[in-house]
């Protein structure tokens, strides 16, 4: 139950709909039990009329009475319990709205390395089926806790009232149910756990079957997933079964406790009335129409009992994550004003998940308005760099410098504010192309957005399709091909009209007539702003101030591209390669 602590701070934030709902619950249950002690006077009557010390007038006048006093306290019950679920069940709406938000922009602040850690299916599960659990803690189970503590004090109480010995016989299987209701709680709380790990590995694997669909069809492994597939669910329908074995005990066992009372109270309420300590026999009726009354709240605690274990788990899951820290936060609280120098000194980078050393002793200076290209052969380190001027990782050792600042200096998000980037691996969300371009800028106009697609040399594929900008892209851009998807990325990225523009290869998939016309537009826009271009294909380098050639990590080449052909290296192999290759297309 620590877990669900976490939750108190939401209580305190809408103390006033639980408030209310604590004082609308007394009022309707104070009403609820009105109805008994009038059907126990009615019985009375009869009594008094059978034994003659009632005249029929009398008893008709009472029984009226009676009815419409059951009516009135019942239609009030009935309306203030409305009311309480309009003020409890709605508070815990709004909890679940907040959860939610609070859980989202947690995972945004989070850094990649979480990401890598944890798989998506398990994300969606925590925000969605995991929160769902724990809203159904916030709202029905506290409603109907609160609503049985209520019921059960004011009808004690009430009973205590009439005969103090008969209500202490007909509690006597309270104390069996605590005990019953201690054991299975606890195998309820393990088994709930597990079906929610359970879950969480199975929309996991879903997520990334249908994203890599396209490969599965290729591969012909329908048969094979689909057996994996039918491997974890029959996991998760033989863990649920346990925990509905458990959940299922609750119910008849709470039916034999209430029907145990009532024979209690059959037999000792005859028995006193038999020696006169009850002079009515009408009290009898109160009683077991009382114990019935208890029958919903006492049952309910198995239901409320599986729904908070239940949302202890889910609660627990939830924290795990909100627990974690960021590995890159903002040191920098004050504003940064950015214009686009960069220095490296020394730098040294290692994968903390796999312990590669990606970058090593790397150094240069990068003026603002220039260009610099990096080229190298894969896995030499090129992209690594990228991600640690945009900050998505921190340096092992050396430092980086925006504007003569230590990057940890700068104000994370205007230095991401501040970088344009277009990734190697092209990501495009699933919205029309026109939003997917106007999210590098959300003030962007559509004049804008085809301008923008037009240096990207994206425009005239887009007006060929049926919708033009308006067409819906499938999942992760799967409507466009790969040269498409990178053009509408470089797109999105020239839109934000940042000082600094990383481009990560993003010119592979492109014939090289394309990649000419796009860098000659590039020339236009990056004119005053520091870009850096990472590539494979000298054309797309030759043009810039600066050239670095990284080999596992190093630089081992540097120079403009006058100076790199002059030398017998990797840059002027690649040179005469891929010229000859242009002649021979």
């Amino acid at each position: 139950m620590k877990d669900l602590k976490k939750l108190n701070k939401y209580f305190i934030k809408y103390k006033y709909h639980f408030l209310a709902g604590i004082i609308i619950t007394i009022a309707s249950q104070i009403f609820t039990v009105y109805a008994p002690k009038y059907i126990g006077d009615s019985i009375t009557a009869l009594q008094g009329f059978m034994q003659n010390t009632l005249g029929k007038e009398e008893v008709k006048s009472e029984l009226i009475k009676n009815i419409i006093w059951i009516i009135a306290t019942t239609l009030i019950a009935g309306f203030l319990t409305f009311l309480m679920r309009q003020t409890i069940i709605v508070m815990s709406r709004h909890v679940e709205f907040d959860l939610k938000n609070e859980i989202f922009q947690h995972y945004e602040r989070l850094s990649l390395d979480f990401y890598k850690r944890n798989r998506t299916g398990d994300l969606m599960s925590r925000i969605s089926e995991d929160v769902s659990k724990v809203r159904q803690y916030v709202g029905p189970a506290v409603m109907y806790s609160i609503n049985t503590i209520i019921r059960m004090t004011v009808v004690i109480v009430q009973m205590y009232i009439i005969s103090p010995k008969l209500t202490w016989y007909s509690l006597i299987p309270v104390p069996l149910l605590a005990y019953f209701m201690f054991v299975l709680s606890k195998q309820i709380n393990q088994r709930s756990f597990l079906y929610q790990q359970n879950l969480s590995r199975l929309s996991s694997f879903s997520q990334e079957m249908f994203s890599g669909i396209r490969v599965i069809k290729a591969y012909a492994l329908e048969k094979y997933k689909n057996k994996e597939y039918t491997e974890l669910t029959d996991d998760s329908r033989k863990i649920y079964m346990k925990l509905a074995v458990s959940s299922a005990l609750i119910g008849p066992l709470m039916i034999f406790l209430i029907g145990l009372c009532n024979i209690i109270i059959i037999y000792i309420g005859a028995q006193m009335f038999i020696s006169g300590t009850i002079e009515n026999i009408g009290v009898i009726a109160q009683f077991i129409l009382y114990i019935n009354m208890l029958t919903w709240p006492i049952a309910s605690l198995g239901w409320v009992s599986t729904m908070i274990q239940e949302a202890d788990s889910s609660q627990k899951r939830i924290n795990e994550f909100l627990n974690e820290v960021p590995s890159i936060s903002n040191l920098q609280p004050q504003r940064t004003t950015i214009e686009g120098n960069i220095r490296f000194e020394k730098v040294n980078f290692i994968y903390e998940d796999t312990g590669i050393h990606a970058l090593k002793n790397i150094s240069f200076n990068l003026d603002k308005g220039k260009t610099l290209a990096i080229l190298g052969k894969t896995g030499s380190g090129k992209s690594s760099l990228l991600n640690l001027i945009v900050r998505l990782h921190d340096v092992t050792s050396g430092d980086i410098y925006i504007d003569n600042k230590p990057i940890k200096e700068v104000n994370l998000f205007d230095l991401r504010n501040h970088i344009a980037m277009v990734p190697q691996d092209a990501f495009l969300f699933s919205d029309s192309i026109k939003n997917n371009i106007r999210f590098g800028n959300e003030e962007a106009t559509d004049e804008d957005i085809i301008h923008y697609a037009k240096l990207a040399d994206v425009h005239r594929n887009i007006i060929t399709f049926e919708k033009g900008y308006d067409t819906v892209l499938g999942e992760r851009g799967l409507t466009l091909s790969g040269g498409q998807k990178q053009r509408v990325s470089i797109a999105r990225a020239l839109i934000k009209d940042a000082p600094i523009l990383l481009l990560d290869d993003c010119l592979s998939a492109v014939d090289t007539e394309t990649e000419e016309r796009i860098l000659n537009n590039l020339k236009q826009v990056a004119e005053n702003k520091t870009t850096i271009i990472v590539t494979h294909r000298v054309s797309s380098a030759k043009n810039a101030d600066y050239i670095l050639i990284l080999d596992d990590g190093k630089i081992v080449e540097q120079g403009t591209h006058q100076d790199l052909i002059t030398l017998d290296g990797y840059y002027k192999d690649l040179f005469f390669k891929q010229l000859a290759e242009k002649e021979l297309n």
